[in-house]
């Protein structure tokens, strides 16, 4: 009877753990596929996190590992160091920071590998292959995450570099990486000797991570991101078979199989192929002139003589936007590099508080890392649902009257749709030519990072070229803003006081609801409620109440 009772409730055990398991994978593939979408991002964050959680608490219960001091110790310190980081790593460093929490994954696959195999002799010849994957994985993640960066920190210069001899080396280090992952499953080894080739495996494997990261230049960083990411996930599936967890390898394959299906669409959105991102190839030439885009101009911006330039190009774009029924912003990589994401907010506050509508096209590779200008624009609190992915914004270029470009290049570049030849050719691209009139706030004329001349920094009949620092281009664009009849009690301060912007909002309001809660019982506000109310309807603003039923 009791071994009875054991069998059961072992079988009793595994059934919990399972069907737990199933459902935190569940709640990982809901998260994720809340994350695709703007609006429901935060929401799939906080499912994904709790889930982990979850499945941390599941694993240390399963394998009756609660009681290790050590693990708890570990994972106290890896929390006060999330937090450290959460409080103090900046917007601007995100990409960076994905790419270290990148490496830090491959590490932590590493470890596990390198645990498993270091285990007294009678491992099956499976676990001893994983175990090596997982090393040669975990170690490439790690130096490639750890490349990309320092690239991106500034700290190893961000552009393509390329050995002597660089696709040999390539192909040595790989050849040897699965080399000794075969000597260390078929050959039966002392241990001095295995150990001495376990860390022969990371370095080897380290050594390929770096040679393919350093020829990736700056511009291709969300691409290589990308990748690093699946990397970590099937490192992390990889460790789950040699350690036999098999929530490990379903989590760690759906974090591979993401981060693939992410790096395929972004390299899409590139129009060039992964192989030649990850040998360099899509690199602009060295000390050649700028390519000369072939491309015929828009027919609404071909080229006027000097005689036709607007003096002032900020009065031009002033009045531009002050006649403006929608307005869409582009943002790129300018963006944020002058950290210009709040100036671009206060130029959407203004225009929205004139009654001009406002959205925001990104493109899915402008930045450092797939989501950078969204990250980016939602911590200057621009609204998730005025950021349009690139279909939905070229769906609207042609009933926008004017483009803001700030900080962006190649990914408004017309000449990738016929300039032939070029590194651009056949890039889907945010269609401005389509708009009424384009407003660049970029640093200067040169091209971006492909090298491809712009033909529409050479029209000046529906363009407008403010160059300079974007944050400081976008002020004195306000400050000329604000000479108009529309624009000159709206335009908004950078750090505009909340109750400022709320009287300007009330002010500006046609229709309005006010919605009272316990809040307004407890502060005893009724009667301040009613003389807003009396207020706004003196001025035309038609007021009514939303009242729901379990309020107060």
């Amino acid at each position: 009877m009791p071994d009875v009772f054991l069998v059961l409730t072992a079988a009793t055990r595994d059934l919990i753990y399972y069907a737990a398991a199933a459902l935190l994978v569940g709640l990982v593939l809901l998260g994720i596929s809340r994350l695709s979408k703007v609006r429901t991002a935060s929401s799939g964050n906080i499912i994904g996190s709790v889930s982990m959680l979850a499945m941390i608490a599941l694993t240390l219960w399963y394998f009756e590992i609660l009681a290790f001091a050590e693990l708890w110790i570990a994972m106290l310190l890896g929390s006060v160091i999330g937090i450290w980081l959460m409080r103090t790593v900046k917007m601007i460093q995100m990409p960076q920071m994905v790419g270290m929490l990148n490496g830090f994954g491959g590490a932590a696959s590493m470890l596990a590998g390198t645990l498993t195999l270091i285990r007294p002799p009678g491992e099956s010849v499976f676990s001893i292959v994983t175990a090596g994957l997982a090393i040669a994985v975990g170690s490439l993640t790690f130096t490639g995450s750890a490349v990309a960066a320092g690239k991106l920190h500034g700290l190893i210069p961000g552009r393509s570099v390329r050995l002597k001899g660089h696709p040999v080396l390539v192909l040595v280090t790989l050849a040897a990486s699965l080399s000794l992952i075969v000597v260390l499953a078929v050959i039966n080894i002392s241990e001095p000797v295995k150990y001495l080739l376990i860390l022969l495996l990371a370095i080897v494997s380290g050594a390929f991570g770096v040679l393919f990261s350093m020829r990736v230049g700056g511009a291709d960083m969300p691409v290589t991101i990308s990748l690093l990411n699946s990397f970590s996930g099937v490192a992390g599936s990889i460790a789950g078979m040699a350690v036999s967890d098999p929530l490990l390898v379903a989590v760690g394959g759906i974090v591979g199989a993401s981060g693939l299906l992410l790096t395929r669409i972004m390299c899409k959105a590139m129009n060039r192929s992964l192989t030649d991102i990850l040998l360099g190839f899509s690199a602009p030439p060295k000390n050649k002139k700028p390519l000369e885009a072939t491309a015929v101009m828009p027919a609404d911006a071909e080229s006027n003589t000097k005689e036709t330039e607007p003096a002032d190009p900020y009065a031009v774009a002033a009045e531009k936007l002050r006649n403006a029924r929608h307005v869409m912003l582009i943002p790129g990589y300018g963006m944020a590099l002058a950290q210009a994401q709040r100036h671009v907010n206060r130029l959407r506050q203004t225009l929205e508080a004139a009654g001009t509508g406002t959205t925001f096209g990104i493109h899915p590779v402008a930045g450092r890392m797939p989501g950078h200008m969204n990250v980016l624009l939602a911590e200057a609190d621009v609204p998730y649902d005025i950021m349009l992915d690139l279909d939905q914004a070229n769906e609207r270029m042609g009933e926008t009257d004017v483009v803001v470009i700030v900080g962006a290049n190649d990914v408004v570049n017309p000449a990738a749709q016929t300039a032939e030849g070029t590194p651009i050719y056949g890039m889907p691209v945010l269609e401005i030519g389509r708009a009424g009139h384009a407003v660049f706030c970029n640093f200067d004329d040169k091209p971006g990072y492909a090298g491809v001349d712009n033909p529409l920094y050479r029209a000046t009949a529906n363009v407008s070229l403010l160059f300079g620092d974007a944050a400081a281009t976008l002020d004195r664009l306000l400050d000329v803003m604000q000479t108009s009849d529309k624009c000159s009690e709206t335009v908004l301060p950078l750090e505009s006081d909340p109750f400022d912007l709320a009287a300007t909002k009330i002010g500006a309001a046609k229709q309005a609801v006010i919605i009272p809660g316990y809040g307004m019982a407890l502060a005893q506000a009724q009667h301040l409620v009613r003389r807003l109310s009396e207020s706004m309807q003196k001025q035309g603003t038609e007021v009514s109440f939303g009242i729901h039923p379990v309020a107060g």
